[in-house]
């Protein structure tokens, strides 16, 4: 009898009973490259409000009863100073539109105006529409981008007229996520009177 096959056989079926008996490794956690923590709202107070005020009021005119003094950054300084506001607004318009963000923190207002929608309608009208708000941001984002290049050019003229560009992109989007069931007051039309006939 030929031991030496029976005892390679032996060794080869213990082998492989050990490997299937081995616990297999553990798969790697899969994880997204984004962890979106700040809802929009949180996004919107502390990052686009207070960044955007600082480009739109870094020019401005200013009346008192001392007179009327002009606003505007004068120095390479102060112009990066503008830069930087303008910068990390233009990078807000990606946060906000970031996968799995939600618009507020459950049960909290978005507002104390009557007219504006709740969270939830918000969040469910942005999950059904969301190329259109995507759209939006970046609106928000290319205005932004013109502003820089204002700022680079140190044209306050330009920066003054993209601001108002800004300002349109932002409220586009409030009016149509946000408030789209508000009606604006109608005014009764003025007739120029008649020319009395002499």
């Amino acid at each position: 009898m030929n031991y030496q096959w029976i005892y390679k056989a032996l060794v080869l079926v213990s082998f492989l009973g050990l490997s299937a008996c081995s616990p297999k490794p553990a798969e790697e956690p899969k994880t997204s490259a984004f962890q979106p923590t700040a809802s929009i709202q949180e996004i919107m107070n502390s990052i686009v409000d207070t960044n955007a005020d600082e480009v739109w009021n870094s020019v401005a005119t200013i009346s008192t009863k001392e007179g009327t003094e002009e606003r505007s950054p004068k120095t390479d300084e102060e112009w990066l100073k503008v830069r930087r506001h303008a910068i990390t607004l233009l990078e807000a318009s990606n946060l906000l539109i970031v996968e799995g963000r939600k618009v507020a923190e459950p049960g909290s207002s978005t507002s104390t105006v009557p007219v504006e929608n709740s969270a939830e309608v918000i969040q469910e009208d942005i999950n059904k529409h969301r190329p259109e708000f995507i759209a939006h941001a970046n609106a928000l984002h290319s205005a932004t981008k013109e502003a820089i290049a204002a700022i680079d050019a140190q044209n306050t003229e330009e920066l003054v007229r993209i601001g108002g560009k800004i300002d349109q992109a932002c409220e586009s989007c409030h009016a149509r996520f946000w408030y789209p069931g508000e009606k604006l007051p109608v005014f009764p039309r003025l007739e120029r009177p008649a020319a009395q006939k002499l």
